[in-house]
């Protein structure tokens, strides 16, 4: 399936590179070992998506450098013939981050997978980006460290697509995203120049190119390697469930326990359809009675958690909370993160989906739930809804079948009415898959032409050519000529 419908289009291919692809293989040849470059139709297929599989293309060709002077090199040549470049992790975006165009060499970082250090007393690792996420915590946690960025897909998604995406995760609520958990990065700029910003230090002097660069989805250049942020492991953790009879319940509970000034370390909700499919993947003890399901976990001591958790329960209380089930084992809380973190995966099982991720103020949170409902029904769809209730960062997941081109169309039309609701409930596009291609023609719904104009503005001065991740980020009319 090349189009899950025709309303996203790319750039036209560059028939000077298309024209050259024998010269370019054959230079690229001379650039990598041969383990290092794919280029035969049959072998370049894995790469032809990611995440977002409704759309595909065939790259030119796919580099698998091992090191930052592989990318130098690459970017150097690349530039010096104006051909893409497509910066590549695990693929696990779910915006289209990754996808290439026919005239586009992929940059996989997977090669690319060494812990450079742990420097337990610094509380900083220094780690190569195609380093996976999880690998991180699971190298510190024997000292008593982690590092607390946690997307679903963390066994998989590396540091360098999170920096990219700016990723965050269920208990980004306490501890923040990427970009609050990053210090340093190095990074090739598009003509082969090898960049430092930051280091093991807290803060760097001068602009903050650093959280330019963290969010920037591949358009400013390639960070090969990064230093980020350990913590020291909390004394306990608890998560609970907390069932309730309706969403609007649910939405209005996690205002309320924000409101209040509690932070707990995550609060994540699944409505009715998203709890029976996460419960029949995982079976992770799931209440399946109720209308929507808070996880709210809190950490600390024993006595911390005990006050914080009665706090909560009595808010949860207060809004006809009917199941408040609090974990007695490692095990079971581990059951219980299982669910949610298989959510998408368990999804794919019974169907084809689109997962958006707007995010809107938390006193929205049940008008959105509500209106979303009524798009996705208005379509004749089917919507589960799972997400990061304590930062009101949505996650719809639109059912569909992608061999039905009416349906499929139908999921795509719904998912953007839904994000133009976030942005018009005051929230923002994206919270942490990124734009990509997905949201791409949806910016201008959020941002002025003057907007657009400042950030495009910043792009061309690293990459004046645009060759970095093209067809990304922004409408297509928009960039320079």
């Amino acid at each position: 399936m090349e189009h899950m419908s025709q309303t996203i289009e790319f750039l036209k291919p560059r028939s000077s590179v298309l024209d050259n692809r024998a010269k370019i293989i054959a230079d690229l040849t001379d650039l990598l070992p041969p383990e290092c470059l794919i280029h035969e139709t049959r072998e370049l297929v894995p790469f032809e998506t990611d995440a977002f599989v409704s759309y595909r293309r065939l790259p030119l060709a796919v580099a698998l450098p091992q090191t930052t002077a592989q990318v130098s090199a690459l970017l150097k040549y690349c530039h010096r013939y104006g051909i893409p470049v497509v910066p590549r992790g695990a693929g696990t975006s779910l915006s289209g981050g990754a996808i290439p165009q026919e005239d586009a060499l992929v940059i996989g970082l997977s090669k690319m997978n060494r812990i450079i250090e742990m420097d337990l007393f610094n509380r900083t690792a220094t780690v190569q980006a195609g380093v996976t996420n999880l690998s991180i915590s699971e190298v510190a946690s024997p000292e008593g460290f982690f590092y607390a960025p946690d997307p679903s897909s963390q066994l998989a998604c590396t540091i360098g697509g999170n920096i990219g995406m700016n990723s965050g995760g269920a208990h980004c609520l306490k501890y923040g995203v990427t970009t609050n958990n990053l210090l340093g990065v190095k990074m090739v700029l598009v003509d082969g120049t090898v960049l430092e910003l930051g280091g093991k230090h807290l803060d760097a002097s001068g602009y903050d190119l650093l959280g330019l660069v963290c969010g920037s989805e591949g358009q400013l250049g390639i960070v090969t390697e990064a230093t980020v942020r350990l913590l020291a492991k909390p004394e306990g953790a608890r998560p609970v469930l907390f069932g309730f009879e309706t969403s609007d319940e649910a939405g209005a509970c996690v205002a309320d326990i924000i409101g209040s000034g509690i932070i707990p370390v995550a609060i994540e909700f699944m409505d009715k359809p998203a709890i029976e499919i996460c419960e029949a993947f995982a079976k992770a003890g799931y209440p399946l009675d109720v209308g929507a399901l808070l996880i709210v976990e809190v950490e600390g001591s024993e006595n911390e958690m005990d006050a914080m958790l009665a706090d909560i329960v009595a808010i949860a209380r207060q809004h006809g909370v009917k199941t408040v089930r609090e974990c007695q084992s490692a095990m079971e809380a581990a059951a219980i993160w299982k669910g949610r973190k298989s959510a998408f995966g368990a999804t794919g099982r019974i169907a084809d989906y689109i997962c958006m991720d707007g995010t809107v103020p938390l006193s929205q949170l049940s008008h959105v739930l509500q209106q979303t409902g009524e798009i996705v029904a208005s379509l004749g769809l089917r919507v589960a809804n799972v997400f990061h209730a304590g930062d009101g960062n949505m996650h719809p997941l639109i059912l569909f079948n992608a061999n039905d081109p009416d349906e499929a169309a139908r999921a795509e039309e719904a998912g953007n009415r839904i994000l133009r609701l976030c942005v018009d409930a005051g929230g923002c596009l994206t919270g942490e898959h990124g734009v990509g291609i997905e949201k791409r023609d949806l910016m201008r719904h959020q941002y002025s032409d003057a907007d657009l104009d400042q950030q495009m503005a910043v792009r061309s001065a690293f990459d004046e050519d645009w060759i970095l991740n093209p067809s990304k980020v922004f409408p297509l009319d928009g960039r320079p000529a």
